[in-house]
């Protein structure tokens, strides 16, 4: 057996604006009944009370009341008034109710029925009564004598049958079950309407499945590590998870801001305000290297973007590393082609004879390599600094290039903190190096301007503070582009350049630490990193 599924929310809401309406408008129409109904009671009531004060206040009726013959001057008066006024009937009688003039001739002469005794002391009254001609509203006034002393002698009734009233009422009412038919039909199309649009937004669902839905949408929504950020159509932020917040460094209360006035970095503002899609674009913020893809929303128009962010930023690390390894690795087996030539050349002395100077050879080429080696452990305790450092020095050599470690370099075992990662220091050391490399070995084989290729390092931990200074002999920086090496892609070298520098920034900010550049004694760039040692853990 199949199980009806829930009527939609837009049709539940359609329902109920329906009966809402129609109970509105039933509502008013019995208001309006009942109100016109007393109002027409009322009305009647006033207009046989002017009717019948006016006829007893005519100075005709009084003196055709002391004629030898009342009715032949009263009834064809009291017939005029009542076609003039619209009443049902306008009554003269004695004092003792006996009738001059009636509607129906047949009823002069008879006894008028209903009461009389208010209007005898002088009082105008009102009533509802029925009498020869049925129900009916009446209003009974004394007619006075002025000429005898203002004597009461006579009376009238004028009236207006309930029949008459019920007329009109139902004439009222047609015109208003008109109007509320128009009024309910009205509002029921425009109930549709909207509830025609709301079905369109809501895709059909009832108000289980929205619930559902938004449950759902909010337990994926925290749950990914991945950013979620979705731009309106007037590129502000509509939703954002944490953890696009975290990767994009953002407050809680960013919902609402125009993405331009983030201060994010403008080529990832660029990127977040494109119009056409972006897939898998690196960016660089203050403190991440982050991956995008932006996916326009649009039906015809403009309305929004969505745009998921990854975390790169170890990825990136690991892959930096990984380069380094691959040099290192393409360094050692240089130097095990190197030494197994040199190898050669000492059996071949010694084949000859020379032992001696088999030995001298050997022991030089030693010597020079063991001494560096014994500078750099030498100075600098740290372990991953040293061996950057020593797997650097043979890269240097194997391009044509000098790695020294400065006289006043000194970082002992123990000082760097736990919360400055040995990843940062690979980074910021590593890409410092590999630039100051590229830039000294330019001028290495140049018949042109011949010049000693030489890059300098200094790692230095004293007084709370890490330095880490890398120079070269290289042709140097342009000084206006101080500010614009460490912006991401600015580079001198091939495209696809441009990254180092920029995460070396990247890496000192996320220490709390500073770059400076400028340039050096020896004609290349001089580039001085200062991170403190006695700040908090890094931002994660």
């Amino acid at each position: 057996m199949r199980i009806p599924r829930p009527r939609s929310l837009a049709g539940q809401l359609f329902a109920m604006q329906v009966v809402l309406v129609a109970a509105l408008v039933a509502g008013c129409a019995v208001f309006a009944y009942v109100t016109d109904r007393e109002q027409a009671v009322e009305a009647a009531q006033q207009r046989a009370t002017a009717t019948a004060a006016a006829v007893a206040d005519s100075p005709s009726v009084a003196e055709a009341v002391r004629s030898e013959d009342p009715t032949a001057r009263l009834q064809p008066y009291a017939e005029k008034v009542r076609r003039d006024t619209g009443v049902t009937f306008v009554t003269i009688m004695n004092t003792h109710g006996v009738r001059w003039a009636h509607p129906d001739p047949r009823q002069i002469g008879a006894t008028y029925l209903g009461h009389i005794g208010p209007a005898l002391r002088g009082r105008i009254f009102a009533e509802t009564y029925t009498g020869t001609l049925g129900s009916s509203v009446r209003v009974v006034a004394p007619v006075r004598d002025h000429s005898a002393g203002g004597r009461i002698t006579a009376l009238v009734s004028a009236g207006i049958t309930v029949e008459t009233i019920s007329a009109q009422v139902r004439r009222q009412l047609l015109a208003l079950l008109v109007v509320a038919a128009a009024a309910l039909a009205i509002g029921g199309l425009c109930a549709y309407v909207i509830n025609a649009r709301l079905r369109r937004h809501t895709h059909g669902m009832n108000a289980a499945e929205l619930s559902r839905m938004h449950d759902y949408h909010e337990a994926a929504l925290h749950a990914v590590r991945e950013g979620l950020l979705m731009l309106d159509g007037r590129r502000r932020i509509a939703l954002i998870n944490d953890g696009g917040r975290e990767l994009l460094g953002l407050s809680g209360d960013s919902v609402g801001r125009d993405i331009s006035e983030l201060g994010l970095p403008p080529a990832l503002t660029g990127a977040l305000l494109a119009t056409e899609p972006r897939v898998d674009e690196l960016h660089l913020t203050a403190e991440r290297v982050v991956v995008v893809n932006t996916s326009p929303v649009s039906s015809g128009e403009q309305r929004g973007t969505v745009v998921t962010l990854r975390d790169h930023t170890e990825l990136q690390a690991l892959s930096g590393e990984l380069d380094s390894l691959r040099g290192f690795a393409e360094a050692l087996r240089s130097q095990a082609h190197e030494a197994a030539n040199r190898l050669h050349a000492v059996v071949s002395l010694i084949e000859l004879g020379r032992e001696d100077e088999a030995v001298d050879f050997a022991t030089a080429d030693l010597e020079l390599a063991q001494a560096l080696t014994d500078q750099v452990v030498g100075a600098v305790a740290e372990p991953v600094l040293a061996a950057l450092l020593l797997g650097k020095a043979a890269q240097a050599n194997e391009r044509g290039v000098e790695l020294v470690l400065a006289p006043d370099s000194r970082i002992d075992d123990g000082v760097l903190p736990p919360g400055l990662p040995a990843r940062d220091l690979v980074t910021i050391l590593g890409n410092l190096i590999d630039n100051a490399t590229d830039a000294a070995a330019e001028g290495v084989g140049n018949d042109e301007a011949p010049r000693s290729a030489r890059v300098t390092v200094t790692a230095r931990a004293d007084a709370g503070e890490l330095t880490l200074r890398v120079t070269d002999t290289g042709a140097g920086l342009d000084p206006a582009a101080t500010e614009e090496v460490f912006r991401r892609g600015w580079s001198t070298k091939s495209p696809g350049r441009g990254l180092g520098l920029a995460l070396v920034q990247q890496a000192a900010r996320r220490n709390a630490g500073t770059v400076e550049v400028s340039a050096s004694e020896d004609g290349g760039a001089d580039f001085t990193v200062r991170l403190p040692l006695t700040t908090p853990a890094p931002t994660p």
